[in-house]
């Protein structure tokens, strides 16, 4: 896939697809595969890949064919999360994986909500699953973050406020429960005579609103642009006036010289703390009061306040993020158009006092050549590990803390993910997501079972009978990916599954099905 024509797919279509709503539709399935053309690693990797043509369990879902290979399953190994906004010959969705790279779970795209950006967060110390919904028009998002808790279950819709929509390029769960979202805003009447446009054009500007999870009110809010004294003036821009998603002036395509896409508070659970503001167009990280809503400080960019090192520089970047020891991460896109041969994870370590960056750490893949035009995130562990989604390049990789390949993922053309993510997490989706099927065969029956999003499931267990109300086990099996397939000598005809954790404890039963 060619970079212009990923954006256009992304930013330009109006109204695509949406992910399901509350509750989530939920399959998957896996088989053994190999990748091929991998990098050469110091040991070698696990193979697996998931997707492909509908199941038995759930014929109606077709996600994106997705591959993975790694070194090994260690100890901290977690769960792998996804977003395809589109699919090449499937249905795009949120998708999270196992750490061997099995479909755990998946909520499709429909034609009136999409997801974007899904992730792992807290709120109120409780684990939740969030992402932005709703559709994209003329290129940016209009609709809401969602919160669901572990049994998928939406517990919270966050709208922004006065009027505005919320954008999917962010979403931010603080400790002190508040949400940080990005908006598109738009604003007329501005001379665009020296950028190439003319007076009285239409343009949009980066806006920040932190709202309230409970209460849904507004706690602060900055926008790049005012018209008088703006917070991040044109003359910042990279973006050249009509090209790519940079729009023509007009109100149908404003211009984009900011194209804000990432929030994140310096100081997490700090509700005084300043936010670090990413500015993909003017190749700047911008550190905002929250106190007086001035810019304190530029990372990069035409006006940087901090000298930069060798190879610290970034260029059209996404998702930046700063942790303990003054330690910023940044995935560099270095695209679109190209000032760089290959994407990087950055790890700058950011020195106050002498205001200079150096470079801690890249993160570049060994053996492919990697150039995302748009999207993409850098993931730092809590180990040291980098998990990185490579954006328009369908892609996601782990590092060891010094450099090495740990995992290589790939999804089907066609089929980019916004962000990619490593984290734990336990999912208790409802009964009514468990699901049975049976087919006869010869001396018996094949038994198929699967429920969407369950994490805990070890083993299932294969009960039959001559009645539905009169069923008993006649055989177990492990776990198999998403969809297992069991062969009993059972002929039924009425067939259920029981799920049982590690312990053997069940955990659900299926409802009862008869093979004619």
């Amino acid at each position: 896939m060619t970079e212009d024509l990923s954006r256009r797919r992304l930013f330009g279509l109006a109204g695509v697809t949406a992910a399901g709503a509350a509750g989530l539709s939920l399959a998957g399935c896996s088989k053994a595969s190999g990748l091929g053309g991998g990098p050469t690693l110091a040991s070698p990797m696990a193979d697996s890949s998931a997707g492909g043509p509908p199941w038995v369990t759930r014929p109606d879902l077709t996600p994106p064919k997705i591959s993975v290979r790694r070194s090994g399953l260690g100890g901290d190994s977690q769960y792998i999360f996804l977003n395809a906004p589109y699919s090449g010959t499937g249905h795009g969705g949120t998708i999270i994986l196992s750490p061997g790279g099995e479909f755990v779970y998946f909520g499709p795209n429909t034609a009136t909500k999409h997801h974007m950006d899904v992730s792992v967060q807290t709120y109120k110390g409780q684990q939740m699953l969030a992402w932005w919904e709703g559709v994209l028009v003329e290129g940016f998002g209009i609709g809401e973050i969602v919160l669901a808790d572990s049994t998928y279950t939406v517990k919270h819709r966050i709208k922004a406020v006065q009027g505005y929509p919320a954008d999917f390029h962010e979403v931010n769960i603080t400790p002190q429960g508040t949400a940080l979202i990005d908006i598109y805003s738009r604003h007329s009447n501005v001379d665009l005579s020296h950028y190439g446009g003319g007076p009285g054009m239409h343009l949009v500007s980066g806006m920040v609103q932190e709202i309230d999870v409970a209460t849904g009110a507004l706690v602060f809010k900055w926008d790049s642009w005012n018209p008088k004294n703006p917070h991040v003036p044109l003359s910042e821009t990279h973006q050249q006036f009509g090209v790519g998603d940079g729009g023509n002036g007009t109100a149908a395509t404003p211009y984009n010289y900011f194209h804000i896409n990432s929030v994140a508070e310096v100081e997490p659970g700090n509700p005084a703390s300043d936010l670090l503001v990413s500015g993909r167009n003017t190749w700047t990280v911008y550190r905002i009061s929250r106190k007086t809503g001035n810019v304190v400080d530029r990372i990069g960019g035409k006006r940087s306040t901090y000298s930069m090192g060798p190879r610290t520089r970034f260029y059209w970047q996404h998702h930046v993020r700063l942790h303990p020891g003054n330690i910023m991460t940044v995935f560099d896109n270095g695209s679109s158009p190209p000032v760089e041969k290959q994407s990087r994870a950055l790890k700058l370590h950011l020195d106050d006092a002498r205001k200079h960056v150096t470079l801690e750490k890249q993160y570049i893949h060994p053996n492919q050549t990697y150039l995302a035009g748009a999207m993409g995130s850098a993931q730092l562990l809590p180990d040291g590990r980098m998990f990185v989604g490579w954006g328009t390049e369908p892609h996601f990789s782990e590092f060891s803390a010094d450099g090495r390949l740990l995992l290589d993922g790939d999804i089907e053309i066609g089929s980019p993910s916004y962000r990619g993510f490593s984290e734990n997490w336990v999912g208790k989706p409802p009964l009514r997501q468990l699901a049975v099927a049976a087919r006869h065969r010869s001396g018996g029956a094949t038994v198929y079972a699967s429920w969407n999003g369950a994490t805990e499931v070890k083993s299932w267990a294969v009960l039959a009978g001559r009645s539905s109300s009169n069923l008993s086990q006649v055989g177990t099996a492990r776990k198999a990916g998403f969809e297992t397939a069991m062969s009993v000598s059972s002929r039924g005809p009425w067939f259920a599954v029981e799920a049982r954790d590690g312990k053997g404890r069940v955990l659900g039963r299926s409802k009862t099905v008869k093979i004619g």
